[in-house]
């Protein structure tokens, strides 16, 4: 799939370095990458299911397709193929965003459970949201000044703010599939779980308003404009998202297509929705990821209950499916590409003071925002410190910093681009093989692993309670108030969601909750516990 398009829209090499294949071994050329790619696949998954079955933590699965995408890359060197392997893989970043991404991201909102996800809402939407900004600027500005003071290879502002808004987009694969093992606090659970969902969304339109801001430099726009840009581009995509949802859930609530001979129809219309969104919002000039991201949050929420019983199972399962296929191709493909891709090394400073300013916004991120989080709470629900820790070493780097990272390539001028690439990939390598790796022992040290409040069921009991304010003081002062008024929002739009929107977009209304009690991601691990 990936190498019929790259086929299709590859351009020849300058300088005719590669030749083309006549046009009788194009076809064989195509299944020969494509099966080598299968092969991959195949035995990324094989190799998973071995070191989860022996909870061999120190290999996560997606440190391994990384690693077999790096030896493969690394063998098609040594063996002098590596042209013609490279046009087998070659596809832009834009089959990334368009194909690979758009699964992952809707599984992200589809798998979100809400008991969890909506009690710490408030917690999840500033480290997300408030969170992500701050590690930008924080990383930009420093590498900015970094620059300036010779300390590494000097970059203007706005590429700074570029970089720092793409390396800020997190990916906790290895550190969720970790808990789910182990065991963990559900609502540690959520905020790493709903702080990367939302903060790819954000990273996306903060990169994408970066760039434009560059592009328009001598437009002279002002601040002002930059921020609602930025913020018009993701509340749109956002309603859009919300919008696309209400309507399949009306469709599918009135539509009466929840009987066993229209099974197909129900499930063929229910997987197109999520598409139509993206495509939606890409076509109006919004954010397709910021779309679809809710619309799968929507869609779980209100649409799958309007659902028959044999389309839900179908659908979560080829979602699921879907997302696991995308995830373990992008986490090959970047080893892969690594091993193939022409880095620029030189400027091995710039890497190396990129990696400890990535370190400390992220310390900026999670402790500030943790402050202003637990300054509106009680005291039994303020989140401790070693939960902080933890959200702080979650903090690892994947397919969405890659997919930006190769996208600046083209954008920046002057190798700017190249620098950043290699940079990313750099640290997208160390954090995955090395922090990856660690996590489950560094996990365990901080004791967050293994609690017995690991299920939704105990959720009430664990100290995580729905906010009730009338038991916590108010020894605060104006901010404290005022967070705590912004926080208990999210009470009233647990009430009015139940009362409401419920009713109106669903045609079940009791014991709905219990369907989304799971989980996400990961619905194997009981058979790794037998």
């Amino acid at each position: 799939m990936a190498l019929e398009l790259s086929l299709a829209s590859a351009s020849p090499p300058a300088g005719g370095g590669l030749a083309q294949p006549p046009p009788g071994k194009e076809q064989q050329v195509a299944g020969v990458g494509i099966l080598l790619q299968i092969s991959m696949l195949v035995l990324s998954f094989v190799l998973g299911h071995v070191l989860r079955r022996h909870r061999f933590y120190y290999l996560p699965e997606a440190s391994a397709s990384l690693l077999i995408g790096l030896v493969v890359g690394g063998l098609a060197n040594i063996s002098n193929t590596e042209t013609n392997t490279r046009t087998w893989f070659n596809f832009h970043e834009e089959f990334f965003f368009l194909f690979l991404l758009p699964p992952i991201i809707f599984q992200s909102g589809f798998s979100l459970s809400p008991k969890p996800f909506f009690a710490n809402f408030g917690a999840i939407v500033t480290f997300a949201i408030l969170g992500t900004f701050i590690a930008s600027v924080v990383t930009g500005v420093l590498v900015y000044l970094g620059g300036l003071t010779f300390l590494m290879y000097k970059l203007p502002l706005v590429e700074c703010l570029m970089f720092g808004a793409l390396i800020s987009a997190t990916d906790p694969v290895t550190v969720l599939s970790i808990f789910q093992e182990l065991g963990s606090d559900v609502n540690l659970y959520a905020l790493v779980f709903g702080e990367s969902v939302l903060n790819d969304a954000m990273a996306i339109s903060l990169y994408r308003t970066m760039s434009s801001v560059r592009s328009h430099a001598a437009g002279g726009e002002n601040l002002f404009m930059t921020i609602l840009q930025f913020l018009e581009t993701f509340v749109g995509s956002m309603s859009s998202g919300v919008g696309v949802g209400f309507i399949s859930a009306l469709l599918f609530k009135y539509a009466g297509l929840d009987v066993d001979n229209l099974q197909n129809l129900e499930c063929c219309l229910f997987v197109l929705f999520p598409y139509f969104s993206y495509m939606l919002a890409e076509g109006l000039g919004l954010s397709g990821i910021v779309s679809i991201l809710f619309t799968g949050m929507v869609m779980k929420h209100y649409t799958y209950s309007n659902l028959s019983d044999n389309s839900q199972r179908f659908v979560s399962a080829f979602f699921h499916l879907l997302s696991s296929l995308a995830e373990t191709f992008v986490f090959i493909y970047m080893g892969f590409d690594i091993a193939m891709e022409e880095h620029s090394w030189s400027h091995v400073g710039f890497i190396f003071f990129s990696i400890i300013f990535i370190v400390v916004a992220r310390a900026a991120n999670v402790f500030s925002c943790a402050y202003l989080v637990n300054m509106s709470r009680p005291q039994h629900r303020r989140i401790p410190l070693k939960h902080q820790k933890a959200l702080w070493f979650s903090g690892l780097r994947g397919a969405m910093a890659f997919a930006l990272a190769l996208q600046s390539v083209h954008e920046l001028p002057e190798g700017h681009g190249k620098t950043i690439f290699t940079t990313t990939t750099a640290i997208v390598v160390l954090t995955v093989l090395l922090i990856g790796g660690s996590t489950g022992t560094m996990l365990e040290a901080l004791d967050v692993v293994g609690d017995e409040n690991t299920s939704i069921e105990n959720y009430e009991d664990n100290g995580y309670m729905p906010p009730s304010y009338e038991e916590g003081t108010s020894s605060g002062g104006g901010l404290r108030m005022k967070l705590k008024q912004l926080h208990k929002s999210t009470t009233s739009f647990t009430a009015l969601d139940k009362n409401y929107l419920t009713p109106f977009f669903t045609s079940q209304t009791d014991g709905d909750d219990d369907d989304f009690s799971q989980q996400p991601q990961n619905r194997r691990i009981a058979f790794y516990d037998q």
